[in-house]
């Protein structure tokens, strides 16, 4: 009996650090931001060694966390674009996968990209490093804090994951118009699209929006009883909008999308690292990972359609 109690006591310390590994993280968060809003990535241009290394910094992630590649063995899947007088620009989405052996997946993406020196996005601060630190070096943080939740909670879920980091986003949603055009599997087997852009400047005032509550009839039901641990979060109906999220939404696919809303360094060499919110973002994500298992519990949501 008394080998028992000690298994019980063990097992249950073993699951507490397990949940505690997995939680999001604001010193990870912190080292994520702080690595691709640096300068020596020199704000992660399309087609630019700082793009590269973001690329790449992510797929080192993906295999350190244990995510299988996804596309026919490796973690990208390339794709050329144009932008006005532009052509044949090169980028590429990076994809890891969680096997759950389910006929249906949960997709959660973030871009990496970010406007470099401005080259190819005409601003207001040409030759000028646009670090992208909220823009979207942040969700990038909480996509790979919800990776390692996934893959490391111990627990097979009922659906499949897979992890998009969309290249191509700020020059017109390239990465994921490619991805939903060419999609790995079909669409129609896509639980939901759940995607982060701008989570890293938390204001009290306002709280969080959750966009796309609009475009499954379930999803009313999925926020009950979710808990903002000091957080606070409202809703948007609308599944269209200037983020990745509207390419699944118009492709037939419901959507969540997560944004702390706009600042005066949006889209300027101003948006640095410091200026982000891990503390605040890690609860963000506790958020979301409520509405994920929330929406696990239904076997298949129903796609609203939004003129």
């Amino acid at each position: 009996m008394k080998q028992i109690a000690i298994l019980t006591i063990w097992l249950a310390a073993a699951g507490a650090a397990m949940a505690q590994e997995t939680a999001p993280s604001p010193e990870r968060i912190s080292a994520t931001v702080n690595y691709l809003a640096s300068d020596k990535l020199k704000g992660r241009g399309t087609e630019t060694k700082g793009g590269e290394k973001a690329a790449k910094y992510v797929e080192k992630e993906f295999k350190s966390i244990g995510l299988k590649p996804a596309v026919a063995g490796q973690y990208y899947q390339h794709f050329v674009f144009a932008r006005g007088n532009h052509y044949n620009l090169r980028s590429k989405n990076v994809l890891g996968y969680i096997d759950n052996g389910a006929s249906r997946t949960v997709i959660i993406g973030a871009h990496y990209d970010h406007l470099g020196h401005g080259e190819l996005f005409n601003g207001r601060y040409p030759n000028e490093i646009h670090n992208g630190a909220d823009d979207n070096a942040s969700g990038v943080a909480g996509l790979l804090e919800l990776a390692r939740h996934y893959q490391g909670n111990g627990v097979k879920e009922p659906f499949n994951f897979l992890f998009i980091a969309f290249g191509g986003e700020e020059l017109g949603l390239h990465g994921s118009k490619y991805y939903t055009r060419y999609p790995l599997d079909s669409l129609g087997k896509a639980h939901f699209m759940l995607n982060m852009d701008m989570i890293g400047r938390y204001d009290a005032k306002r709280g969080v929006g959750i966009g796309g509550y609009g475009t499954a009839k379930e999803w009313p039901e999925i926020f009950k009883g979710v808990q903002d641990g000091g957080i606070k979060f409202f809703t948007d109906g609308s599944g269209k909008g200037g983020s990745d999220h509207h390419s699944f939404f118009i492709a037939g696919v419901p959507v969540l999308f997560l944004h702390t809303g706009g600042h005066d360094d949006y889209h300027k060499p101003t948006d640095d690292a410091p200026k982000v919110d891990a503390t605040a973002e890690a609860g963000i994500l506790k958020i979301a990972i409520q509405l994920i298992d929330n929406a696990m519990k239904f076997e298949r949501l129903t796609y609203v359609s939004q003129d």
